[in-house]
């Protein structure tokens, strides 16, 4: 929810900017004398007026891109600022999840517990699976844990080539010392002749 909240706040500012910027260039139209205006409908002159006025419009099209560059690059940094300070590197532990080279099962969705406590449930999309089938890594869950070892309870759920159903759990540990930890969980179907579900460090 501070995620939720914190990203409203940052789109608010970069409309408000663009909105202010805009109301800006609409407030101050040209101006034109009545008395001097040419009767005749020659469009040398307005020709000549509407130079100005796209440059200026030019310039406050890059000044708003400028703007929303600037919060975005703002955002980013309160984003990192708000992970180190909710997830300590003393305390932060990371899990990732891949799945075996080559492997054609098609992963459902995956469900982590850390000393018995489910910490994450995640349901995956078709461009999801393609993009962890073509070698990609998904980070699952980040949180805190206090050092030591700690059990972790892997449930994966799918379909195999053949359309059979694919339930399996393990039931892992892991090692937490005084520094960031990041572990990455590969998966496998039975067609690929490897371990259903390993454990390993990044």
């Amino acid at each position: 929810m501070k995620n939720t909240a914190r990203l409203s706040i940052v789109s608010a500012l970069v409309l408000a900017f663009s909105f202010a910027s805009v109301s800006g260039l609409h407030a101050a139209p040209l101006q034109q004398d009545k008395k001097t205006e040419p009767k005749n409908k020659n469009t040398g002159p307005k020709n000549a007026d509407a130079n100005p006025d796209q440059k200026a419009m030019r310039d406050l099209d890059e000044q708003v891109q400028q703007t929303k560059s600037d919060v975005l690059s703002i955002a980013a940094e309160l984003n990192q600022l708000e992970e180190k300070l909710l997830y300590p590197s003393g305390t932060e532990v990371a899990i990732f999840v891949a799945l075996a080279k080559g492997d054609e099962l098609r992963l459902d969705a995956v469900r982590l517990q850390i000393d018995g406590q489910l910490v994450a449930h995640y349901i995956y999309s078709a461009k999801e699976l393609e993009a962890l089938r073509k070698g990609g890594v998904q980070r699952i869950y980040v949180g805190n844990v206090a050092t030591g070892d700690h059990q972790l309870n892997v449930l994966v759920d799918g379909k195999l080539k053949s359309g059979a159903d694919f339930n399996r759990t393990e039931h892992l540990t892991f090692h937490k010392e005084v520094k960031p930890k990041l572990v990455e969980l590969t998966v496998a179907g039975p067609d690929s002749g490897s371990t259903p579900i390993t454990l390993g460090e990044l």
